[in-house]
């Protein structure tokens, strides 16, 4: 007879079983755990000491593995997590065999939002000192990626107005209609009815109209402020001085919005974003890789479509996050214009920017030979710079460098979509995928 393996499932221990033997010791779950315990938590912990004593939460050291481990591996859901505590024994290592329920991972997510891009720093830091980033070769890059919110709950303002005039009248046709049958079943039945139940169909076009009236008042006051703003209407810095682009509701020249402007009912924040597919409502996700280890060493997010005016930005967070400027820096041609060039210079960096698109099977020009003509424009210097060997060498990289992490992070972690909905939230979860993929690099250069 055939023999097999022993195997029984509700045997108890006799001995209790070690985490340590549970996975194999250069899993990623253990790397986080020994990252998380050298990290600066000051800023996490602070609140905690200002809280009356009442009953102990979990240690925020857990919190932050757990959800560290969780964005990892492509898990961010706070019940998908709460849940992998009790079916994944690496999300059970990580948490010490506790299991925080759903609300507080994620409580903990939200109230330590302003501590994410720190830590992103932090752990960029780790990688600098295990010399996987060189600031040799910097490739500049974006992704657009889905809001939590539909592009179907968008609403332009010209379908606002459209829309409360005629839901306007039908409530106006309905209160009508209610206070006749009010009427009639007072006559018939006597007042003993109380006479203030609504019929669904009012109670549905009063929710519609309130929701539409908010969001074009909402729509109207942005647009309003930004006419009373410089031209710029950016957002502040997070790293270098020139501040983020910020979206700018279109507008007449009395500060109204135009007919076209439009505004997200779920998150109004996001924006109608042009992609490769087609159109989603979403964030545009930058981040500048550093060339040796595919490290992200700058991130950022806005609800600015276009990638030019994110090229000066990224670049000022990339020395400040590195405390060095990078020798080289490549984009693609969303991001040319003579001034980030002329920036770019003054900074002391050697940007290479497409100044077109190379059409699809269309061979290269012949590189240029001799001195460059006097009487070229800058941006004829630059096309000529990139026709170059040299430069065909240098800007040749940079899909293979800015490229590849979002692929990691979108098709390997299967992160596709943000969870959380508000452009500050999202900026702090996009920090979380960034710290995450830095941190997956380092585990990989260490194991």
């Amino acid at each position: 007879m055939k023999t097999f393996r022993p195997y029984s499932p509700r045997q108890s221990y006799l001995l209790p079983p070690s985490p340590l033997d549970w996975l194999p010791e250069d899993h990623v779950a253990y790397f986080i755990l020994d990252v998380v315990s050298q990290l600066d938590l000051s800023r996490v912990l602070a609140p905690y000491e200002r809280e009356e004593r009442g009953f102990p939460p979990h240690h925020p050291q857990m919190m932050l593995g757990l959800l560290l481990y969780g964005y990892c591996v492509g898990i961010t859901s706070s019940r998908k997590i709460e849940r992998k505590t009790y079916e994944d024994v690496a999300f059970r290592v990580v948490s010490g065999g506790t299991h925080p329920d759903h609300s507080c991972i994620a409580d903990f997510r939200a109230r330590h939002r302003e501590a994410f891009a720190d830590l992103f720093k932090e752990v960029l830091q780790l990688c600098i000192k295990a010399k996987l980033v060189k600031l040799g070769h910097i490739a500049l890059d974006g992704t657009k990626m889905k809001a939590n919110a539909s592009k179907h709950k968008a609403m332009s303002y010209d379908r606002m107005k459209k829309q409360e005039a005629e839901l306007g009248q039908k409530v106006e046709r309905l209160l009508r209609a209610a206070e006749k049958e009010d009427a009639e079943e007072d006559k018939r039945y006597g007042k003993d009815r109380r006479g203030d139940e609504l019929p669904e169909d009012l109670r549905h076009a009063e929710t519609r109209l309130e929701r539409i009236r908010a969001a074009k008042a909402e729509l109207e006051a942005e647009a309003k402020e930004q006419a009373k703003k410089d031209d710029d209407g950016n957002e502040p810095p997070t790293g270098g001085s020139t501040p983020l682009p910020r979206h700018q509701v279109p507008r007449e020249k009395d500060g109204t919005p135009t007919s076209k402007a439009q505004r997200n009912f779920t998150d109004p924040d996001s924006r109608i974003q042009k992609t490769g597919d087609g159109f989603i409502q979403g964030y545009n996700c930058q981040a500048a890789v550093d060339a040796e280890n595919q490290i992200i060493v700058a991130e950022a997010v806005t609800n600015q479509p276009p990638d030019v005016e994110h090229f000066i930005p990224m670049l000022e967070q990339v020395v400040a996050n590195c405390g060095r400027k990078p020798t080289r820096a490549s984009a693609d041609s969303g991001y040319y214009s003579e001034k980030n060039v002329a920036t770019a210079e003054a900074m002391g960096i050697d940007p290479y920017l497409a100044t077109g698109r190379q059409k699809r099977g269309e061979p290269p020009l012949p590189p240029p030979r001799g001195r460059p003509p006097g009487h070229l424009t800058a941006k004829q210097k630059m096309a000529r710079k990139l026709a170059t060997r040299a430069g065909r060498a240098v800007y040749s990289r940079r899909k293979v460098i800015a490229e590849p992490p979002f692929g990691q992070i979108k098709q390997a972690r299967g992160l596709r979509q943000f969870l959380l909905r508000g452009i500050d939230k999202v900026r702090a979860e996009w920090s979380l995928i960034c710290l995450t993929h830095n941190l997956l690099k380092l585990h990989a250069a260490t194991a």
